[in-house]
């Protein structure tokens, strides 16, 4: 099993940055992909970046050039920097590790989840 825990999120004005990070713990050496998904009310899960141990990632169209995923394989932690934040981005951030060196399908393992609230 792998736990993911993940930390970062809250309120924050248009144009402004948050930093997510999620920490995995447990059977790590199993995970080969690492992501970020979000579900904003009465919407579906919807995948914003992904990020495989070779720093291969994958972005949602909406997101490319404001948010950049990173890792660090050493602590076992993924990282999403989200710049120039809208208020469409406001969702409940969720955490996704798997053994697919590819991002779709998600991962088997989810985080409880962040809230971003992006205020205009």
């Amino acid at each position: 099993q792998v736990q993911l825990v993940e930390s970062g999120g809250g309120l924050v004005q248009a144009g402004g940055s948050l930093r997510l990070s999620c920490a995995a713990s447990g059977m790590v050496f199993s995970i080969n992909t690492m992501g970020w998904y979000r579900q904003a009310p009465g919407k579906q899960r919807d995948l914003v970046a992904a990020i495989n141990r070779n720093d291969y990632a994958n972005y949602a169209d909406s997101v490319k050039g404001r948010f950049t995923i990173s890792r660090d394989n050493a602590k076992n932690t993924v990282y999403l920097q989200m710049n120039n934040l809208k208020p469409e981005d406001t969702a409940v951030y969720y955490c996704n590790a798997g053994s697919s060196w590819y991002y779709k399908p998600p991962g088997t393992y989810w985080g409880q989840g962040t809230q971003v609230t992006v205020s205009s």
